[in-house]
């Protein structure tokens, strides 16, 4: 056992009621969205497309993919990219961009029960920023039809991208996306916890209240920034520029972690996770970030910048996942759409 796992264990969920499982407990399938929108990735759609071919190949190694993609030509574009590939289901389900994981439902499991259900955030492309959102808005009731489980409706603003969750019950949430008032404007932020917490059946939720990485249009998805690991550590996103303009939202992001980590009596192992040097396409900084990766039974997928810090960070992000491989993936033109796998996967629990 080597030093690092000796000194970490792995947290146990005593949680009753519908809860939602860390990422790294057993899936019994990925859902995606086929990359349509050609206002997402208006110069390099086809190969943005490509890459998502390369995910979805990776996913399928190791758990069942279903990706959702519109009737007529998406469907037929889809098909015809994916239709090969082993363990891939195409659903005809209709939607308006490719980022599922935060229009998707939140799949949470009541375990007395043996049952699946599909939670329902009210979903409004991140604010308002990117009409039209309405086939978005159906797919977690379209999802739970197509499964024959539980639809329920949330009375909040959120995105999935914005939760993150380890197998003890503790939240992580970033202040400036789940309070943004173009979102929930009347609700108070205990009004916001509690309806966040309640049907997460979440024990305890840290706060974060720095700003979003450079690129970041989600008002700082939590998935940008902080990420749990099975073993008991955090991995945060951290810039080594000391000229960085991000820094002072990153630290201000680490003392949150430690004040917060600290008020539960918790000792969960902070690690920092480098940011790429800037990476930059048609004229743009991208939101490159490696705390993006996707959590797949057998595998931790990164997204991989072409950058000399892409191999560092795979090999952090593999220290605290023993047990799975640790693959990364290119992601440059995927993120021209401003998010990676993280934000296009969201994952179906095994019951």
């Amino acid at each position: 056992m080597s030093q690092l796992s000796s000194r970490l264990k792995p947290v146990v969920d005593s949680r009753v009621g519908n809860i939602f499982p860390a990422e790294w407990l057993p899936h019994a399938a990925t859902w995606l969205s086929w990359p349509r929108n050609a206002d997402t990735w208006p110069r390099n759609l086809l190969a943005a497309q490509s890459e998502f071919v390369e995910l979805v190949k990776a996913i399928a190694e190791d758990e069942p993919v279903r990706v959702m993609a519109g009737h007529g030509e998406d469907f037929d574009a889809a098909k015809r990219s994916l239709g090969g590939i082993r363990d891939v289901e195409i659903v005809p389900i209709q939607t308006n961009d490719a980022w599922a994981r935060d229009y998707a439902p939140t799949f949470v499991v009541d375990r007395a029960a043996g049952k699946l259900a599909a939670l329902d955030w009210h979903y409004n492309a991140w604010g308002g920023k990117y009409p039209p959102y309405e086939d978005d808005q159906q797919v977690a009731r379209k999802v739970a039809e197509y499964l024959n489980c539980a639809h329920v409706s949330i009375d909040l603003c959120l995105e999935g991208g914005a939760l993150e969750i380890d197998a003890s019950g503790l939240l992580l949430c970033t202040k400036s996306c789940a309070f943004d008032p173009q979102r929930n404007p009347n609700l108070s932020p205990v009004e916001i916890e509690q309806r966040i917490k309640c049907p997460l059946h979440a024990a305890d939720a840290i706060w974060l209240a720095g700003d979003a990485i450079v690129g970041d249009d989600t008002d700082g998805h939590i998935d940008q920034l902080a990420r749990f690991t099975p073993g008991g550590a955090i991995l945060y996103a951290w810039s080594e520029a000391q000229d960085d303009p991000q820094q002072v939202g990153l630290a201000q992001n680490l003392e949150d972690l430690r004040r917060g980590l600290a008020e539960l009596g918790r000792n969960d192992l902070l690690v920092p996770l480098p940011l790429p040097d800037p990476v930059r396409l048609f004229e743009s900084q991208l939101p490159a970030c490696y705390c993006n990766f996707y959590i797949t039974n057998g595998s931790v997928l990164v997204p991989a910048y072409g950058d000399r810090k892409d191999d560092r960070a795979r090999g952090i992000i593999a220290e605290h996942f023993p047990g799975r491989r640790t693959i990364s993936l290119p992601s440059v033109n995927l993120s021209v759409g401003l998010g990676s796998f993280h934000c296009l996967t969201q994952q179906q629990p095994t019951i």
